[in-house]
């Protein structure tokens, strides 16, 4: 029961706000609980785990493949912490930032909107459902890039839809190629169907493409730098820090990883797309002087570490990944929030025009998200990098670990030059202490990732996120456990 909980309770909360009016410390309160509620079940899924085995529970009593099942094993656990994480710290920066836009009931409301179709695509064990939830996150994101209500915000809202709409269209057609060839939309039970034919290569090629458009890897990266920047910080954190990971990463790894047999020409294909995707972001990022969009290239570049990390296909590899997707929740998140506070104190996004106002709180953060990013030690960064190389060496990728340092070494140009120009100096800006205490938590975030890299912490952390995405198997007896 508790699996659907992370659907029912940002749903129920989101229609409450909706119908709640103009009383926006009542937004504030239901916002904050439902997150916090959110990040302590998130927390509690560690322990039920370990404990029990993977989650599985399926709505009305009936048996799967006749009912909707929802799953939790380790990798949807993990992706659910991270989504409850940024959601919360975003909840808690918004009580503090959005004061000066009206309509905070809707606001929230689809804030809410946008955490349940992210949960939803984390624990459902369907095919289909997976779509939908998709399509729910999505139009929520689509109002949140509009909401500050200016040409340009409508301009990238609906640059947004339209690739986000091809892009759903395309993951439609490759559900309709694997009923055609299974019978069946459940997981579990195509991961054990799938195993009878040889390959599906046309859903392969249409998945990619349809989770690659949402995961912002080249050449369908275009959208992310006009939409992230255009909605208020807290949602550019949600969007950039969680959203590219659920849609993208997240699906990629659960579809071709624990779904589908093993396919070299995939593996190939996001080893090659992560690269250039890497090489891509970090050039456009280096030519920005409005920091949002910068910050915006910059997710297209990290998300490129994490497509070319999967495309390793060891478990090393994995690691890297699922290690480099907490970092850089964390890191991005953390780097577009102190976006929003430089924002209000400069009254501007363009770098060349800023005086150097904001506070030294600002400052610290921005600076240890930057080292963080860029892969500089102690960061949390700097070892899901580490591992990616090494991953990358290992396998005898020795031109790929090459181009992953080399635009390492980019990344922390950029960023040095985004601070030296942010940054002139330190001013006295006050901002509202909701913000203030996100950014001290977020920081000290960049950090504490860190230890997760300490073998005996990893083993029963992240460990168990690779064994869950490397053991197909157990992930397909679920349905015998389950089903009928």
């Amino acid at each position: 029961m508790i699996a659907s909980y992370f659907v029912i309770i940002p749903l129920l909360s989101g229609f409450v706000l909706a119908m709640s009016g103009k009383r926006s410390k009542f937004a504030e309160l239901v916002a904050l609980i439902a997150t916090s509620l959110l990040l302590f079940l998130s927390i509690l899924l560690f322990a039920l785990i370990d404990s029990s085995g993977t989650i599985v529970y399926q709505l009305s009593g009936w048996k799967i493949p006749y009912t909707i099942s929802l799953v939790i094993d380790s990798l949807s656990a993990f992706v659910l912490f991270l989504v409850s994480l940024i959601a919360f710290l975003s909840t808690l920066y918004s009580i503090g930032y959005m004061k000066r836009f009206r309509s905070l009931s809707n606001y929230y409301a689809l804030l809410m909107l946008l955490i349940a179709g992210l949960n939803g695509v984390t624990v459902t064990g369907d095919l289909f459902n997976l779509f939908v939830f998709m399509e729910v996150s999505l139009i929520a994101t689509y109002a949140l890039v509009a909401f500050q209500g200016e040409a340009e915000h409508y301009e990238a809202a609906f640059k947004y839809a339209i690739l986000g709409s091809i892009s759903s269209t395309i993951i439609l057609f490759g559900i309709g190629c694997v009923y055609s060839a299974t019978s069946s939309l459940t997981l579990m039970q195509i991961s054990i169907k799938s195993a009878d034919i040889p390959v599906l290569y046309l859903a392969y090629g249409l998945f990619l493409t349809g989770f690659g458009l949402k995961a912002s890897m080249f050449p369908f990266h275009s959208w992310l730098p006009d939409a992230h920047p255009s909605a208020p910080s807290p949602v550019s954190a949600m969007l950039s820090g969680v959203l590219i990971k659920v849609l993208g990463a997240y699906a990629m790894i659960r579809v071709f990883f624990m779904v589908f047999q093993r396919s070299d020409l995939v593996l190939g294909s996001l080893l090659v797309i992560g690269s250039i995707t890497m090489i891509i972001g970090a050039i456009m990022a280096f030519g920005q002087s409005d920091i949002k969009r910068m910050l915006g290239f910059s997710s297209v570049s990290q998300m490129g570490y994490i497509v070319f990390a999967l495309g390793l296909g060891t478990p090393l590899g994995i690691l890297g990944a699922i290690y480099h997707m907490l970092n850089h929740a964390v890191l991005k998140g953390t780097l577009f929030l102190d976006a929003g506070a430089i924002e209000m104190a400069e009254g501007t996004r363009d770098l060349e025009k800023m005086t150097g106002k904001s506070n030294k709180t600002v400052y610290v953060s921005t600076l240890m998200a930057s080292m963080g990013i860029s892969g500089v030690p102690p960061f949390g960064g700097f070892f899901s990098k580490l591992v990616i190389i090494m991953a990358a060496i290992y396998t005898g990728k020795y031109i790929y670990a090459l181009i992953a340092l080399a635009v390492s070494v980019v990344t922390l140009t950029y960023y040095l030059k985004m601070l030296k120009k942010a940054f002139p100096s330190t001013g006295d800006a006050k901002i509202p202490l909701s913000m203030k205490s996100t950014l001290i938590i977020m920081s000290l975030l960049t950090l504490v990732t860190a230890i997760l890299f300490i073998p005996s912490i990893r083993e029963i952390t992240l460990d168990k996120v690779v064994d869950c995405v490397i053991n197909r198997e157990a992930y397909s007896q679920l349905f015998m456990a389950g089903g009928n």
